[in-house]
Parts: structure tokens; sequence; C-alpha cells
């Protein structure tokens, strides 16, 4: 837990791609042919897998003789997720973490992407055959590099498994596969963002009024590397201005599309060229998820031999393993430490903030929020309101 982690010894998994590619991702051209919703047990056979996969590209493809709709789409493909960008603009159509993944099949040219949905909390007398089922979403792809791209995908997998042995100083007799997807579905549990980003309550359109020429009056920062959702942040609110007297802002609300033009995955500097190109108009509208200004994290570290994965410097979180627990509970690149349990570590020197991470084990509830937005808020840099 120190400011340089040791570098990683190189990982060897065979597949398609570099293992080394894997990590910061790969890119396949595809079309999009559509997606459908399958409920499927929680853990069905391989064979009923294919079933379902075959299913799924039967709803989606034309009938014969009928034009198929499609869309010139890019698969990225890392050991952290796996995104469909679209191929003309980039943005970002589908994301889904890695570990969300639960089969991948290759019919002839076709690609199915499944993927398991989360349920809402069923009823305390709901049957137990019920509670056995999930909702699985099967995006169906065509590809004339369908084979690879299944190859890619499952070989990501591994790197990941592979990159989280050699990280926690583990050897693979050690721990068992189906122990580390235990980990990893107990971490899954903890990330409050998936939760709450597909809560339609967060989800809102904000109309703003202001006269043409003037300034909507506020200021972004990024997310943070690590966040299921890498857009803006709103980190300031001019006093007095439009975004302020529309009243629906709030500072930590993530801002996902201005009239109509997505930010998600975009670069800072882009999302601010974006929303300074709106001075001009008369009504602005931003599509948000209202958010706190602070993250919830909550780790589960059974045993000090699980690294935590991440470094910090003067409290800030300044590098994170991928696919490591940390990450699985939320903890972001670029974030402020606020609290650790319950603990204020604002004033805490570096060296006590290290030690105090050390020696948590159990549950460790970190209370974060990025950098920039913390360094507003506390007067050490001035807002650059748009």
């Amino acid at each position: 837990m120190t400011k340089h982690d040791a570098t990683l010894t190189t990982i060897i998994m065979p597949g398609p791609c570099d293992p080394e590619d894997l990590l910061d991702g790969v890119i396949f051209g595809a079309k999009y042919l559509g997606s459908t919703q399958i409920k499927s047990d929680k853990n069905p056979s391989t064979n009923a897998r294919m079933t379902q996969a075959q299913e799924a590209v039967e709803r989606i493809k034309a009938p014969e003789g009928e034009s198929q709709p499609m869309t010139e789409v890019d698969l990225f493909i890392s050991t952290q997720r796996i995104k469909v960008l679209t191929a003309d603009t980039q943005e970002a159509m589908m994301d889904h973490p890695l570990q969300m993944i639960s089969y991948i099949a290759d019919i002839g040219d076709i690609v199915v992407l499944m993927a398991r949905r989360k349920r809402k909390g069923q009823d305390a007398d709901s049957s137990s055959a019920s509670q056995k089922k999930c909702l699985m979403i099967c995006h169906v792809f065509t590809s004339d590099d369908a084979q690879t791209i299944a190859q890619a995908i499952g070989q990501a997998f591994g790197v990941a498994y592979q990159q989280f042995l050699q990280a926690n100083g583990i050897k693979a007799s050690d721990l068992r596969p189906s122990e580390y997807s235990d980990f990893l579905e107990n971490q899954e549990l903890y990330n409050g963002d998936l939760a709450h980003f597909s809560d339609s309550q967060n989800l809102r359109d904000v109309v703003i009024t202001k006269a043409p020429g003037e300034i909507l009056g506020l200021a972004v920062v990024e997310s943070g590397w690590g966040s299921i959702l890498p857009t803006v942040v709103v980190a300031n609110l001019l006093h007095g201005g439009p975004a302020e007297r529309c009243s629906e802002l709030s500072i930590g609300d993530r801002i996902m599309s201005v009239n109509g033009t997505s930010l998600v995955g975009l670069p800072i500097t882009t999302c601010q060229n974006i929303i300074r190109d709106l001075k001009s108009q008369k009504y602005v509208k931003l599509s948000i998820v209202h958010c706190p200004p602070v993250t919830m994290a909550i780790i589960r570290r059974p045993d000090p031999k699980f690294q935590l994965g991440f470094s910090v410097e003067d409290g800030i979180i300044c590098s994170l393993m991928r696919g490591g627990i940390a990450e699985r509970g939320g903890i972001r690149v670029g974030h402020r430490i606020i609290e650790i349990n319950g603990q204020s570590v604002v004033a805490m020197p570096h060296e006590k903030i290290i030690q105090t991470l050390t020696n948590a084990v159990g549950e460790i509830h970190l209370k974060t929020m990025p950098a920039s937005t913390y360094r507003l808020l506390t007067g050490q840099e001035q807002p650059v309101f748009l």
C-alpha cells in the first residue's frame, strides 16, 4: 500500500489478444442487431445457455427477405468491462462490468453477449423457485470476427483472474476460481452505483432557462476512473446564475447529456467545450443522475492476504487495480478520501492514512469525493464557470 505499487509480472493467457492489451482494452468492429431480455436459471448448463443465445438470435433477426436493422459499432473489451460504442460518434450505447457477463456465444458470424440484470428486491413470501431465476439481457451482433471476439472476451476473464492472483501474492493452487468468483460477487453487492444509477427516481431532465449570451453558471469535474458512469460531475454553481436559479441541480449530480449530446466517456475538456458552446442558447436541457457529492465505498476484506489494490498520495487515490476488491467496492481514481470507518482523515497525515488502511479488515467503509470538487469546496482552487 504505497505510492508506487510493484509492477505485476508478465501474465501469460492463451488467446487472440496480447494479455497486456486487454488490461487497457481492445476494440473490434461489429454491427449491432438488437437486444432482448430472457428469464433464466441463475446457474444453467452450457447447453441451456446456447439454447438461450439461439432464442435471442431468433427474436432479433429479421425474417428472411426483410431488411435487417443494424448499427455500426465498436466492441471495447478489457479486463474491467465490455462497452458498445457507436462507430461514428463513439457514444456509449452499453457498458457492462466484466463480472456481469454471464455467457458469450458465437454462432457463425453472430455474437451473442449475455449480461445479468439486477432485479428489484422480491417480497419476503416470494417462492424459492422465483428467487432462483434471473433476468438476462442478450445483445446480438454480427461480425466477420465473431469467433475471435468470443475468444477475446473469454481471454479477458482469464487475464483478470491471473492479475487478481498476482496482485494479492496468491498462488493459483491456494485459491480456487470459484472462491475468486464468490469474492467478486460479494463485492458487487457493495458497489452502490449500480443500484443508484438504475433507480429511475434518480434520473431526471433539467431544463435551464437563460438569456442568450449568458453562461450556464456551473463548474464540472471528472467523475473519476472506476465509475460505472464515466462523465462529468457538477462541482460548483455560480451564485445567482441560471443553473442555480433553476433549483434542480446540486453539487455531485452527474451530467449524462446536454441538449441530446451524450457526455458519457468523453474527456473533461471535450465536455467543457460542449457546455461552453451553449452560451447562445436560451433553453438548455441536461439529462442528469442526481447523486450526493460524497461517494460511499464499502470494501469487504476478510483477510489481510487480500491487498486493497489501490494507492494513496496525500489522501488522494492515485491508482487502482483493475478487478480488485477496491474497485468492486466502489473506489475511484482521483477521489479524495474523507472518512475511513466513520473517522475523518481530512487532516490526518499521509503515513497515518496508509497505516489505517493497511490494518483494516472486514467491511471497510470509505467516504470519498472527486479531489477537484474537494479543492473547490474548501477554497483551494477557484471554479471555472461554464
